[in-house]
């Protein structure tokens, strides 16, 4: 099978001890919707949003490291590509 590259954005929610707690991934059709989405996740006081992309072949299982499109608001520094 070929290789394919998901573009996803992910909200960030503050979490009781403090530290922001991933949302529910959301997969889009290409790198600017999902970083509007982040965007959007991101304008809300206290929240983050971050978007990516990775390419693989689903096939396999065999994915490259996703690559940071977009970070917005307040998002953990240990993300890959950040």
């Amino acid at each position: 099978m070929a290789r394919v590259t998901y573009y996803v954005a992910i909200p960030f929610f503050p979490g009781e001890d403090g530290d922001q707690v991933p949302g529910e991934a959301k997969e889009f059709q290409g790198s600017e919707p999902a970083r509007r989405a982040a965007q959007r996740f991101g304008a809300e006081a206290g929240h983050g949003g971050v978007a990516f992309a990775r390419t693989g072949d689903p096939a396999t299982g065999d994915f490259d490291e996703a690559v940071v499109i977009a970070r917005y608001g307040s998002v953990p520094d240990e993300l890959p590509g950040g």
